[in-house]
């Protein structure tokens, strides 16, 4: 039984502490199924399941009712199975989107400008890019008056890092609907910017939104 197996070799703790990649297919599937029968530990109910569908290759489709003639495996256990089996082929079979790529502040100023333009506070939204200058993620990171102590470069690297982003580009709307960049724009550029080389994630710009307005604060020579 799985309590005659030592701590530190059950699969769960052993995932814990190695990580799935390191479980056989065994182990992985005790890990879903979690126990096993009066008869059987979890191990050799996962061992069996896997001899009985003559390894993974049948049994990524096997249906509901066919695990269900499993001894050990009822219907709830059957259609958890199932669910992670389908999410694999998801994950597997899934391709990305074509990327937003940021070549001007024209490009930023089109994936962004509609749902900014109209907000009735400050927001201010970081891009992630990767090495081909491609969006990778967007976020928005605070709401209200910029100021040096709300927009706090941690926050902003925290997110980038994450990510893997190779640069950044700041953006933030006045829902005033003029784009001019105040005095205090420009030194939370000026400071993430300084971050941004300590960390080597390059601020590429920060866009400033207004009504179907922008200002690069970059192309206006203001860092």
């Amino acid at each position: 039984m799985i309590k005659d197996v030592p701590f530190s070799e059950r699969p769960r703790e052993k995932m814990a502490k190695f990580g799935a990649e390191q479980l056989s297919n065994q182990e992985l599937l005790a890990v879903l199924i979690r126990s096993g029968t009066k008869e059987e530990s979890v191990l050799q109910l996962s061992q069996r399941l896997l001899y009985d569908f003559d390894g993974l290759f049948m049994l990524k489709d096997a249906t509901v009712e066919e695990l269900q003639t499993i001894k050990g495996i009822g219907a709830a256990k059957a259609l958890e199975l199932r669910a992670a089996i389908e999410l694999g082929r998801r994950i597997y079979t899934y391709h990305e989107e074509e990327r937003w790529v940021i070549r001007s502040p024209e490009d930023v100023s089109g994936l962004v400008m509609e749902e900014m333009r109209f907000l009735t506070q400050e927001h201010f939204v970081i891009l992630c890019l990767n090495t081909k200058n491609q969006v990778i993620h967007k976020q928005t990171l605070f709401i209200g008056s910029l100021n040096s102590s709300i927009v706090h470069p941690r926050e902003v690297f925290k997110e980038a890092l994450r990510r893997s982003a190779a640069a950044v580009i700041c953006v933030h709307n006045h829902p005033s609907g003029d784009p001019g960049p105040s005095r205090e724009d420009i030194d939370v550029t000026k400071r993430l910017m300084e971050s941004g080389q300590i960390l080597g994630i390059d601020v590429l710009d920060h866009i400033i939104i207004g009504d179907r307005r922008f200002t690069s604060l970059k192309e206006k020579g203001c860092v």
